[in-house]
């Protein structure tokens, strides 16, 4: 299986639509496994409740250097563009880019 990096919206300006975020981010995962891929979607896992507080400055920076971490090891960043690209996900292109590995980007159809 392809190590690939998720970039997907995920910051939102109201819990309605964060929430959308999340089950986008989810179906986006959902996606790369369908294509035989292994994603890592980090600003999904790491602010689960119980893990990292997005809120609060350090925990977040916790979690972007863990993200970048996988950088190291990933074969490519595949960008899911259904919703646009927000700021963070301009950030973790131009950090693929950086690093040398192919951005890939993706639309797809979210179904309940």
């Amino acid at each position: 299986m392809r190590l690939v990096i998720v970039e997907s919206p995920f910051a939102a300006a109201t819990p309605e639509l964060h929430q959308e975020h999340i089950k986008y981010a989810r179906a986006c995962i959902k996606d790369a496994l369908s294509r035989g891929e292994a994603p890592l979607a980090s600003h999904l896992l790491y602010t689960q409740e119980g893990i990292l507080d997005d809120t609060i400055p350090d925990e977040r920076s916790w979690g972007i250097n863990a993200g970048i971490a996988w950088y190291k090891v990933a074969e490519a960043s595949v960008v899911y563009t259904d919703f646009g690209i927000s700021k963070g996900m301009r950030y973790g292109i131009d950090r693929a880019i950086l690093g040398g590995l192919t951005v890939e980007y993706r639309q797809i159809q979210t179904q309940e």
